[in-house]
């Protein structure tokens, strides 16, 4: 190395305690590299929100020390913020071929109307930043183009895997560079941040190729149409469901916006192989007979079960299953919403179809289990291990995993979103904070709603709303119009009269009290009418909607 680092941080703005919005952060002296730039679906409390990003506020306070992205690979979770941070810091992308034409269909569909510096990558390169060297690794993933990221500085690497698993029976475009890993662990790591999704699972995870296996059979007997279901960006088992229709003559209509985006973004820069007479449109399938097709499906956030949920219930636009269909789903549900993929599988059933999913390996997870994992950590010889990349209780089962490769309690470090992680005279520790959480995105709003917002949607879907408008007249203090009570959500208006016509007396001798005072204070009377209303509505109904009065004067 040119010259001595003083100062070594590492900070996880996302994808810690996590699944998803991954983003890390490698400070080196003054300058700043971030490492991914994720998304993550919104979680079922959050209502109404599209995704949520983290929260960037530590760089944009610090925009002028950020020297560079690196985008390990070309999934949501490490690329789908990319576009909100472009829109406030101006810095270089570094990433693969692939993961930068994602990226860039993603801006698009984002609607970034700026210029973004994208540079090319190849896993060979060396990088030379100022401060530090930038070397990559390819690792085995279920998208081509996903690479690991080395941070060279004084006092050693510091290696982020992205995501990663061995496969060892990997096809060219999906190849590790095991060789590679091993060269930088004898070069001297200093710190390993390791994928953790699979590290409560024990063994190895399934080979690609007995999954490739299981869908040839399932295509090979399925008596009438196909539905093959997977996630756009799942490149890997695109080209499973392509080989497997092709083996068993069968041709393939593509559905889904995603998708179609993916596939032609694959397919133009040579990551697929399909013979020319693979694809067909979808209106060209009433020209086959039902055995001869096959439809590779996914929905409108790249994920498939909801438009399954639509073709089973004859909404879809394009295509409804029929009897006599089999659907394949080659896809994990994502976090939280396996009861709704339950409830899908069971309407598809109902529709006539044949379900084939989890309990045939039709689909496998493209992340590592705990016999990878070890294998990662002993290729690196880690001097220091910090656990990434997964909910809390997978960052624990991972650091049991390290303790196993021989790595010592000191070693290792599970920090919380948003803590600085310092090394210091040979030692690492947990030395600061900087703002970490989540900017919900809804619409074209970004961080507008917080969690006011969201407590009143919470309120909102519980118990309603009720509406009380009284106008008054300014000068002889009277009740011109109303009280009137709308009602939303709350109760069936036609058959509680009695509960809204007492309401409304309640609400009108409120304001008759009020009024007859010499003076009286807008605030006051809506905060009675409020109290007084909830404390009988709640006795007479045990519910209690949200109550807005408005009060006009004429």
């Amino acid at each position: 190395m040119k010259k001595k680092n003083q100062s070594i941080k590492i900070i996880g703005l996302g994808g810690i305690g996590e699944i998803g919005k991954n983003m890390y952060l490698v400070e080196v002296d003054k300058d700043i590299f971030v490492i991914d730039a994720g998304l993550m679906f919104p979680e079922e409390e959050m209502l109404g929100i599209d995704m949520v990003i983290p929260d960037i506020t530590y760089l944009k306070e610090n925009k002028d020390r950020v020297k560079a992205i690196f985008l390990t690979h070309g999934h949501e979770d490490h690329i789908g913020a990319l576009s909100y941070i472009l829109r406030q810091i101006n810095v270089p992308v570094y990433g693969m071929k692939l993961t930068l034409a994602l990226a860039g269909a993603k801006l698009k569909e984002q609607d970034f109307n700026g210029k973004a510096n994208f540079i090319e990558i190849d896993s060979n390169m060396v990088l030379d930043l100022d401060t530090v060297q930038v070397s990559f690794f390819r690792t085995n993933h279920s998208i081509p183009d996903s690479v690991g990221v080395c941070i060279h500085t004084s006092e050693g690497i510091i290696v982020y895997t992205g995501d990663f698993k061995f496969d060892q029976a990997a096809t060219r475009l999906y190849r590790p560079e095991i060789g590679k890993m091993a060269a930088i662990g004898e070069q001297g790591v200093l710190c390993l941040l390791s994928d953790s999704t699979e590290a409560e699972k024990p063994g190895y995870t399934t080979s690609e190729a007995i999954v490739e296996r299981e869908l040839s059979n399932a295509f090979y007997n399925a008596p009438g149409r196909i539905i093959a279901a997977c996630f756009a960006s799942d490149i890997n088992r695109i080209q499973h469901i392509f080989n497997a229709a092709k083996e068993n003559n069968r041709k393939v209509a593509v559905v889904g916006k995603s998708l179609e985006r993916i596939y032609h973004i694959a397919m133009d820069l040579g990551y697929l192989e399909v013979a020319d007479d693979l694809i067909i449109s979808i209106d060209e399938i009433k020209n086959y007979q039902d055995k001869e097709i096959a439809v590779l499906m996914t929905g409108s956030q790249g994920e498939p079960i909801e438009a399954l949920q639509k073709m089973a219930k004859q909404t879809h636009k394009l295509i409804n299953i029929q009897p006599g269909d089999t659907v394949l789903i080659a896809a994990s549900p994502l976090k939280g919403s396996e009861v709704f993929l339950f409830k899908t599988i069971d309407m598809l059933f109902r529709a006539g179809a044949n379900v084939v999913s989890g309990k045939r390996p039709i689909h496998v997870s493209s992340h590592g289990s705990q016999e990878e994992l070890k294998f990662m950590i002993n290729l690196m010889k880690p001097k220091f291990f910090i656990p990434v990349h997964g909910e809390y209780r997978m960052l624990k089962a991972h650091r049991k995993i390290a303790m196993e490769c021989g790595l010592r309690d000191e070693q290792i470090s599970i920090p919380d979103r948003g803590d600085v992680v310092e090394w210091k005279d040979g030692k690492i520790a947990i030395t600061g904070k900087v703002p970490s959480g989540n900017v919900l995105i809804d619409g074209i709003g970004v961080g507008d709603v917080g969690n006011i917002v969201l407590r009143d949607r919470k309120l909102l879907s519980q118990d309603g709303i009720l509406i009380v408008v009284v106008t008054l007249t300014k000068q002889e203090k009277k009740i011109a119009a109303g009280p009137e009570i709308i009602s939303r959500g709350f109760v069936y208006v036609r058959e509680s009269e009695k509960l809204m016509d007492d309401s409304t007396k309640l609400v009108r001798d409120i304001v008759e009290r009020n009024i007859a005072k010499e003076s009286f204070e807008w605030s006051s009377l809506k905060q009675e009418i409020r109290d007084e209303l909830n404390r009988y509505l709640f006795e007479k109904t045990k519910r209690r909607p949200m109550i807005l009065p408005i009060i006009m004067e004429v």
